[in-house]
């Protein structure tokens, strides 16, 4: 027995050992690869194949995803593509974004003469065939936001509600480009190289129900002439316009927004009755050189002047009725004038805020001053 024992404790004692040597000794954890950054540039390799089993269509272009719970919208977006893919008969929305495409050929959307939705924002896009979008007819929304575009595209399809170009190099606005555009809503041509060369009586003809027109970031130096009547909201922020021709606004009865921030207007440059519009809601004229608060309509709520230079306020000279009397009802509201905000920080005010611009802007909720 002493004989079999002596050789069972060595072996027990050496099994203890390795044991506890495994336990000491566990190899590290191997970290997962980095992953590779989206490429800035175009690459050589093709586009990798979206995740999951091949698409339920056997039209689905390779390089995009069809999601087969929405068999009329294709996404190729941020595919490293060059050119647009070939788009089947049956899609509607087509999401083309982030990606290097530099052209749109003839034969772009040639099978797909149904689309309502083309999103083509971030690419490189530099021109549009003159015969490309003119066949899509059912066309709604077109966006082409910061590409190279250095006009706006010809040949636009009549039904669109929708266009958007802004970021791009545009300095032209070809002759009647927008003349069939009568559904057309929204026109965005922000941060673009337009001047004041750019803009004809006959530039907008055609757009008879517009509602948002944007121009900010550009290069003016004057009111764009010919704006529709019809618009609801102006946008001409980040401009250099120093003034505002007397009876401009007349007969813009739908104008309810207005932004003319980052320009440099004048006291000088404002005739009195420029803003005495009848259903304007909001006045931006933050970053000029106004040294007064202008006249303004009754019904205006909102007014942005900060940083300015006014120096002072006469609430008396800006009231747009007659002032109200210290001993009027203050349940008596019916006939005071909208203002409920006001911004005059930025300027060369003093506290308190003057008496009678609260008399008169009785409905004011916030002074900014």
């Amino acid at each position: 027995m002493k004989r079999i024992a002596r050789l069972i404790f060595p072996l027990i004692f050496l099994l203890i050992c390795e044991v506890n040597g495994q336990r000491r000794t566990k190899p590290p954890k191997k970290r997962p690869p980095p992953s590779l950054p989206e490429p800035v540039e175009p690459t050589d390799f093709p586009p990798p194949l979206p995740p999951g089993p091949p698409s339920v269509f056997p039209d689905c272009p390779r390089e995009c995803f069809c999601p087969p719970d929405f068999p009329s919208a294709i996404y190729c977006d941020s595919r490293n593509l060059r050119k647009i893919p070939l788009i089947p008969p049956r899609a509607q929305y087509v999401y083309l974004q982030n990606n290097f495409i530099d052209k749109i050929s003839e034969e772009s959307f040639k099978n797909a003469t149904g689309l309502r939705w083309i999103s083509l924002d971030n690419n490189r896009i530099d021109s549009v065939g003159s015969q490309v979008l003119n066949k899509l007819d059912n066309l709604v929304f077109l966006y082409m936001e910061k590409n190279f575009l250095k006009e706006v595209p010809n040949n636009l399809p009549p039904n669109l509600e929708q266009l958007r170009l802004s970021r791009n190099r545009i300095s032209k606005i070809p002759e009647n480009v927008f003349s069939k555009l009568d559904h057309l809503l929204l026109l965005d041509l922000h941060h673009n190289q337009l001047d004041n060369g750019d803009f004809k009586k006959n530039t907008f003809k055609g757009l008879k129900n517009l509602m948002q027109l944007n121009l900010a970031h550009n290069r003016l130096s004057k009111m764009p002439p010919g704006v529709p009547k019809v618009i609801h909201q102006l946008f001409l922020d980040e401009n250099q316009i120093d003034n505002i021709p007397n009876n401009y606004f007349k007969d813009f009865s739908n104008l309810a927004f207005i932004r003319l921030n980052y320009n440099k207007l004048s006291d000088k440059g404002l005739p009195i009755d420029t803003f005495n519009i009848t259903n304007l809601l909001v006045l931006h004229l933050a970053y000029n050189n106004l040294t007064s608060i202008p006249f303004i309509s009754p019904k205006l709520e909102h007014l942005y002047l900060n940083d300015n230079s006014i120096q002072q306020i006469n609430g008396t000279r800006i009231c747009p009725t007659s002032l109200v009397s210290l001993h009027a009802a203050s349940s008596d509201l019916e006939n005071a004038p909208r203002l409920r905000y006001l911004r005059l920080d930025g300027n060369l005010l003093k506290p308190p805020i003057p008496l009678d611009l609260m008399l008169c802007f009785r409905l004011l909720q916030s002074v900014i001053f």
